[in-house]
């Protein structure tokens, strides 16, 4: 008997949540290009050089989150963090920018993205 014919065949199958992960990530993907082409068409090459900004300035917030993490190990929000370090002001403030920044994603992504990124309608 050969090795091959001891290993146990791989199915050929693919679950409900395997094809769901592979629709969402096909829809962010066309969305991402259909937005970077339109960023493109209307400042040019530069803003490669602004999505590497933004890349590079959330890799260092998430490093240093992480770091944090190791630093203080305890259960918590980065909000406790900025309390730990700067003081009960300095997690109130971080708190409510949260609280803001949740707010504005729940009250305006119900709207379709095409609708929100239209143009004025050219007037004649």
């Amino acid at each position: 008997m050969s090795e091959a014919d001891t290993t146990p065949a791989l199915a050929r199958t693919l679950k409900r949540r395997h094809v769901t992960m592979i629709t969402l990530g096909g829809v962010i993907g066309a969305g991402l290009f259909v937005g970077s082409s339109a960023a493109i068409a209307s400042i040019g090459p530069a803003v490669v050089i602004s999505y590497a900004l933004a890349g590079a300035i959330v890799l260092i917030v998430m490093r240093v989150i992480a770091a944090l993490a190791v630093a203080v190990p305890h259960a918590g929000t980065f909000t406790e963090y900025a309390r730990a370090g700067l003081g009960r002001w300095a997690g109130r403030a971080a708190r409510v920018g949260a609280s803001t920044g949740w707010h504005q994603h729940a009250t305006r992504s119900p709207q379709p993205p095409t609708r929100a990124r239209s143009p004025a309608p050219a007037r004649a």
